[in-house]
């Protein structure tokens, strides 16, 4: 009994870590080519769930509103990058104010359109059931979570290692005045990186909405569990971002349940045993990443 709890647990921590994963994976990639501190990122996934909300109460569908969804987080992405941030490149401090005050407003916009409640995402019909699993049975629609999640991470290291976009971003990450020198055209680099991670966000909010629920504050959570995985992950990878993911995720869940009172403390204990070890994070680039 005690071994098939463990296991149900474990598995939640996974689905969990998986949400986190495709959040953080962008906000790494972002931090490590644009040098670009994201408060706001959080916004992303508040703003995924709740426009998929809208368009399912509209009996649109959970997979239409999720598609659509993403687009339009995506395009959100782009007009903050275009006409806010690339005003403020290489200037940390600015990037810092303007981001948190980005994501206030975001989260005003949310109180003010779909009010304080909290509210729930339904599960799309199709996985709405338990999957028989031997030892267990457990949600069909966690387990879709997680194989998102993994298939997320293929196509990431796919990107990366077979495709003249993944060369690109690795030689930004690396030395993007060099990548510049090169005649790629760096602007459009970052905002086509910036519209992905946005819409990952946007993608992990409308997934996580069945799970995790909808509520203003919501995105500050993932954001703070976001950030302690691309410090231990290491910036400027979606490796570092995927293993610390599972691990933030399962420590999280397996914490909540038997430690509720110190869950946050076995996470940052975590991320400072990390980096007091690796510095620069498990797969980090090195400090100018």
């Amino acid at each position: 009994m005690a071994g098939t709890t463990l296991l149900m647990h474990i598995l939640n921590g996974l689905a969990y870590g998986m949400l986190l994963f495709m959040i953080a994976a962008g906000l790494s990639i972002i931090f490590g080519l644009m040098h670009i501190v994201n408060l706001a990122h959080g916004a992303f996934y508040l703003a995924g769930v709740y426009i998929a909300y809208t368009f399912v109460k509209q009996n649109m569908g959970f997979w239409p509103s999720l598609l659509i969804s993403i687009i339009i987080v995506a395009i959100l992405g782009i007009l903050m990058e275009k006409f806010l941030l690339e005003r403020v490149y290489g200037k940390e401090l600015e990037q810092v104010l303007l981001t948190f005050g980005l994501a206030f407003i975001f989260a005003d916009l949310v109180k003010w359109i779909w009010g304080t409640s909290p509210l729930t995402l339904p599960v799309p019909a199709a996985l709405d059931a338990s999957m028989n699993l031997g030892v267990i049975t457990f949600p069909a629609y966690r387990i879709f979570v997680i194989f998102v999640g993994c298939l997320l991470a293929v196509l990431l290291w796919y990107m990366e290692n077979k495709t003249r976009i993944g060369a690109i971003i690795r030689a930004g990450v690396d030395d993007r005045e060099m990548l510049s020198a090169l005649g790629i055209h760096i602007k459009v680099v970052f905002t086509s990186i910036f519209a992905v991670g946005a819409a990952l966000a946007g993608l992990s909010g409308v997934l996580g909405g069945p799970i995790m629920g909808m509520y203003v504050g919501i995105d500050s959570e993932i954001l703070i569990s976001s950030l302690v995985i691309v410090v231990v992950g290491g910036l400027g990878t979606w490796k570092g971002a995927f293993i610390g993911a599972i691990l933030i995720g399962v420590v999280d869940t397996l914490g909540r349940v038997w430690f509720p009172s110190f869950t946050m403390a076995m996470v940052f204990a975590i991320m400072i045993i990390v980096l007091l070890l690796k510095p620069n994070g498990l797969f980090g680039r090195g400090a100018h990443a």
